[in-house]
């Protein structure tokens, strides 16, 4: 589950720790997930496919970024091109990074010119919460849920009316320091959190050799290519005696990134993402939700020269209403609508060029409704519908039916199916001299059925999935005599994804373990080629253990070959990478912490040509009142 297998390992384990025997005294309440429903529901009434990372399994694993959290997840497989900072794709059930919806606080984010969210920028310091959906999520949340939906939760006050206050500071190879805050609490009916965070590293060369488009010899660009990113965050609500509730959400990112290019080296980015909610009891069994958002994408990017050569912004608007009605005990129906706004702005060759774009906007209106219903005590079903009206593409229709049940002896048993669609892009449908604006929607259709089980000490979770994807959109090469470099998008396209997911999460002799499995096949359905990029196998393991004031862990990440091109000509090589951490407790305030990445210095690549880090090391001391 994170960062490697070792994430996993510990977050099972430390799952497992909490979860112990009930007795007269205490009882363990099950996990709530938002994001699988879009309501608060007990996890183990749901049938999808979940993962969640809360603020504690960030901390115990020691991740310093984002994408370290999601790596060795179960179902997710990613690439990096260089170290920190530095583009990350990833591939949810073997989907596409496109296909992966992300909200912050329940606002859509991304880039709606690329069609994907910048994983590496997001600020690791600023999370509370992650939840991970895997497979189809477009009945309840419209365009690009085809491989899951991944949602963020920022930082969120509570607790006592003393304030909370965190800090960490840190240090490690390739001149890497890292350093973050926040201040949280309640007062009355109040709560807030408010934080900062920054980042720097010096980095390594990502791409030493580049191909010379031109011909010729590489271009040899061995100078470190460094990154920094500052972020701020900032949540507040108020809790009214009517049990009505306001909320407002804050979260900004802004830095630098540099990496090795011919026409372009250096990104400036900001990412930025604000949220307004309310909700309010209508009926004794109907609460209503309405949340307010904007986010925004700004990236200018710069020649080696230092000059200013293209800008691709975007913004996203977005207004949801929601409404949970309580039909019974066993039975809710969800039922709300969406609108999204996107604009887009690319200029090129000088700041105060005008937008290229043929089309600078357009919107999106989606309405649902999802039945959850529970039989015979432990018998539960998911059912929703959702039909969206875009600008561009004009109507579509997605649903999913879902299926669990909980046995005697511990056994569960689910099943899952449903469709999904992604619209074009703005670069698909109006880059100039190459988009298309006759592109269809990307469609899939996924089914799912899975075994759970958990006796004592033991869990354990199999699944097993099939995944047809149509109208892939596909860039290829349409040299002319003026632009010999171009490329041209089309529907041209098919894939079919099969892919099995085992978990295992055990507490043996005090020790925490989790192994996860991921078995995956992604073709072209037209070349019967491997889709490029997807490892095919992935094998993580984690193993934790606290000695007195010393908490100690290690995790092994293997993955087998891929290759980095549609032909399946370029092969990528297999790897496998240890990673060992540490930390000691001078006392319940005052934690020191340390992790050695890559402990047998693995030279590996996840994209061809792209390095990766050697052995390395990271140190933090960190405070908590």
């Amino acid at each position: 589950m994170q960062k490697p297998l070792f994430s996993l390992l510990i977050v099972a384990g430390f799952n497992i720790q909490a979860q112990e025997a009930p007795t007269t005294k205490s009882l363990t309440l099950p996990e709530m997930v938002v994001t699988a429903t879009r309501i608060e529901t007990p996890r183990n009434q749901l049938s999808a496919a979940v993962t969640v990372y809360t603020r504690e399994d960030i901390e115990r694993l020691q991740v310093k970024t984002f994408p370290d959290l999601l790596r060795g997840t179960t179902g997710i497989d990613m690439t990096q091109q260089g170290g920190d900072g530095k583009t990350t794709s990833m591939f949810l059930r073997g989907t596409d990074s496109s296909h992966v919806l992300v909200l912050i606080d329940g606002i859509k984010v991304g880039s709606a010119t690329l069609g994907t969210t910048p994983f590496e920028f997001i600020p690791i310091d600023q999370i509370e919460r992650v939840e991970i959906i895997r497979g189809p999520q477009s009945s309840l949340y419209g365009s690009e849920a085809i491989g899951g939906v991944i949602q963020i939760f920022t930082r969120k006050g509570g607790g006592s009316e003393k304030p909370t206050i965190t800090l960490d500071a840190g240090g490690g190879n390739y001149d890497t320091m890292k350093s973050s805050g926040t201040v949280s609490g309640k007062w009355k009916n109040n709560w807030y959190s408010v934080g900062a965070s920054h980042i720097n590293t010096q980095g390594f060369s990502t791409r030493p050799l580049v191909p010379n488009p031109f011909g010729g010899d590489p271009l040899d660009q061995p100078d470190d290519d460094g990154y920094y990113n500052t972020a701020v965050n900032a949540r507040l609500g108020h809790h009214f005696d009517n049990n009505a509730e306001i909320e407002a959400s804050f979260m900004r990112s802004q830095g630098r990134n540099d990496f090795d290019g011919i026409f372009q080296d250096k990104t400036k980015f900001i990412n930025q993402v604000a949220a307004l909610s309310g909700s309010m009891d209508i009926l004794d069994n109907w609460r209503s939700t309405l949340r307010l958002g904007q986010s925004f994408d700004d990236n200018d990017q710069f020649s080696p020269n230092g000059s200013f050569y293209s800008r691709f912004n975007t913004t996203r608007w977005n207004v949801s209403w929601l409404n949970e009605v309580d039909l019974s005990d066993e039975h809710k129906l969800i039922m709300g609508s969406d609108y999204r706004e996107d604009e887009a702005d690319y200029r090129q060759d000088a700041r105060d060029s005008p937008n290229k774009y043929a089309v600078k906007s357009r919107y999106d209106v989606g309405v649902f409704g999802e039945y959850h219903g529970q039989f015979y005590k432990d018998h539960f079903i998911n059912a929703s519908l959702r039909w969206d009206n875009n600008e561009q593409f004009g109507d579509y229709v997605t649903g999913n039916v879902g299926l669990r049940s909980n046995w005697n002896y511990g056994i569960s048993t689910f099943a899952n199916f449903g469709n999904a669609f992604k619209a074009p892009t703005f670069n698909d449908l109006y880059y100039p001299d190459a988009g298309n604006p006759d592109l269809k929607p990307e469609e899939s259709i996924s089914a799912e059925i899975g075994l759970a089980g958990k006796h004592n000490d033991v869990q354990w979770e199999l699944r097993a999935y099939h995944t047809n994807i149509d109208n892939l959109i596909n860039w290829a090469p349409a040299p002319t005599i003026a632009d010999p470099f171009r490329w041209i998008p089309s529907n041209v396209d098919k894939a079919e994804i099969q892919g099995i997911e085992a978990e295992t999460t055990a507490q043996l002799l005090d020790w925490n373990i989790k192994l996860s499995l991921n078995l995956l096949n992604p073709e072209d359905r037209k070349t019967n080629k491997r889709l490029l990029r997807r490892a095919d196998k992935t094998l993580s393991f984690d193993l934790s253990r606290s000695f007195g004031n010393f908490d100690v862990g290690a995790n092994i990440l293997a993955q087998d070959y891929r290759f980095d091109d549609a032909e399946n000509t370029v092969k990528v090589a297999g790897y496998a990478t240890m990673d060992l951490r540490t930390a000691y407790h001078f006392n319940k305030n005052w934690m020191l912490s340390a992790r050695l990445n890559n402990l047998l210095d693995k030279q590996y690549q996840t994209v061809s040509l792209y390095n990766t880090a050697d052995r390395n090391f990271f140190i933090s001391i960190h405070y908590n009142n």
